[in-house]
């Protein structure tokens, strides 16, 4: 499901709602780099639905907005190379102008009209630090109304992996999401329908 915010967090979503970029979403049992979609509730897309799976409220997560590129390694080279460009403008290389002046505004905000040749790597090997490890703490999520999958069902020990057939009582069959079986996005969950209907449908 797509996450949702109620701090300061929020504001800064609804005024980036539509755009996307290419992320890493990360906690503590897994992490996803595919699209992370801005909206005006919150964070959507591929990376925030996965990860959702292995969220629950009160904890929070990081969020990697460029993990394709070694930050620090790019900026002492731009400072070598363009030690006038500010910081804004070589990260519109890489991520949408309107994200980079968002992330401005939470990150390097006290150096933004400074050059990049003036900025200490200490303060540069932060700044992209925080660009690779920015944490966010969801309030919650849009609920079942806007769910892809469904976590938890019946117990699949309780069920026969051949049939379907439940162990428990005779003639009764589950498949698909209503057994505790969950797969990523991808199509894996169709499937998964698809192959234990067939499966049941074989003993019906």
């Amino acid at each position: 499901m797509p996450f949702t915010f109620s701090d300061g967090f929020k504001e800064v979503t609804t005024r980036l709602s539509g755009n996307a970029v290419e992320a890493t979403l990360s906690n503590e049992l897994n992490s996803f780099t595919e699209a992370l979609l801005f909206t005006h509730r919150g964070l959507s897309g591929p990376s925030s639905l996965q990860l959702s799976n292995y969220w629950n409220i009160g904890q929070s997560f990081k969020v990697d907005f460029l993990p394709s590129v070694d930050l620090f390694d790019f900026f002492k080279f731009k400072k070598q190379s363009q030690p006038k460009v500010l910081l804004r403008t070589l990260l519109t290389e890489h991520l949408p102008k309107s994200v980079v002046l968002e992330l401005q505004n939470l990150i390097w905000a006290e150096v933004t009209e400074t050059s990049i040749g003036n900025i200490s790597d200490d303060k540069l090997e932060q700044t992209a630090k925080r660009l690779h490890d920015f944490e966010v703490k969801p309030s919650g999520t849009e609920g079942y109304r806007t769910a892809e999958v469904t976590l938890g069902g019946v117990d699949t020990t309780e069920v026969s992996s051949k049939t379907m057939e439940s162990k428990k009582q005779k003639g009764l069959f589950f498949v698909g999401e209503i057994l505790d079986v969950t797969g990523h996005l991808g199509g894996f969950n169709f499937q998964w329908a698809w192959s234990s209907a067939h499966a049941a449908s074989e003993y019906v």
